[in-house]
């Protein structure tokens, strides 16, 4: 997706109240803008930090600038979460996910099970159906990129009505957007929370599938770069650090 202005470039003071963050922008000013991530942002919130900001442009607005990229060790990473969706959603409508036809039509937000809403159902064009959830990840350690940054209750919530979905007879994926250009791989982060490592373990032994995507983080667009290989279970000692450590 692209923005319909570029960016206003600053520096991160600081995160706080998980949707505030204060930036310094270049005349010295400092702003505060909405955090549109209720993830932890381990790894991306250093003082001192590069970051961008979208202009709402409208001054009466509560919080008028929105954070939404920060640079990282030269990497610009999307923080904002808000945007993952839009972006696979117009990925799938253009063909650009091998594997994910929506040929038919591309529905946002539906129920699946019991109290369960799931980000995408795709209609391909023989009428088959897929339910996708749309997670986001910021979190990269040495290459690996590693889902969730902190626990998640709902995650496990969406990994099971995916199953339910499967056991009915459905197809169902989940999809791991990483928020920056430079992962080699996705881990489930069981240092963190171990119970969401294993929910999904069960899941992906249940028959949904569990594929990963980096972004390409540009100040003007937010887009699909290239697939990376999911890994579900930890790697061998002495093959590697352990996921989240």
């Amino acid at each position: 997706m692209r923005f319909s202005a570029p960016p206003l470039e600053g520096r991160l003071r600081c995160r706080y109240k998980r949707f505030f963050a204060d930036v310094e922008l270049p005349s010295g000013t400092v702003v505060t803008a909405h955090c549109p991530n209720t993830g932890s942002l381990l790894g991306c919130r250093a003082e001192g930090s590069r970051v961008w900001l979208r202009d709402a442009g409208r001054a009466r607005r509560k919080l008028r600038y929105t954070w939404q990229a920060i640079e990282v060790d030269g990497t610009w990473v999307n923080v904002d979460t808000s945007l993952p969706n839009r972006v696979v959603h117009a990925a799938v409508a253009a063909g650009e996910l091998a594997g994910l036809d929506g040929g038919a039509g591309v529905r946002r937000e539906v129920p699946c099970g019991r109290g369960s809403r799931i980000d995408l159902l795709l209609v391909a064009a023989g009428g088959s159906r897929t339910y996708v959830e749309v997670k986001s990840t910021t979190l990269v350690e040495d290459g690996v990129a590693l889902f969730p940054d902190a626990v998640t209750e709902r995650g496990r919530r969406h990994l099971a009505a995916l199953a339910r979905a499967v056991k009915e007879g459905e197809r169902a994926v989940q999809l791991f957007f990483v928020g920056r250009a430079d992962a080699e791989v996705l881990r489930p982060a069981a240092a963190i929370d171990p119970a969401y490592a294993d929910a999904l373990r069960r899941a992906a032994a249940a028959g949904v599938e569990v594929r990963a995507w980096c972004a390409r983080v540009e100040p003007e667009e937010l887009a699909i770069a290239r697939e990376i290989p999911v890994e579900l279970e930890p790697p061998r000692r002495g093959r590697g650090r352990t996921a989240g450590r």
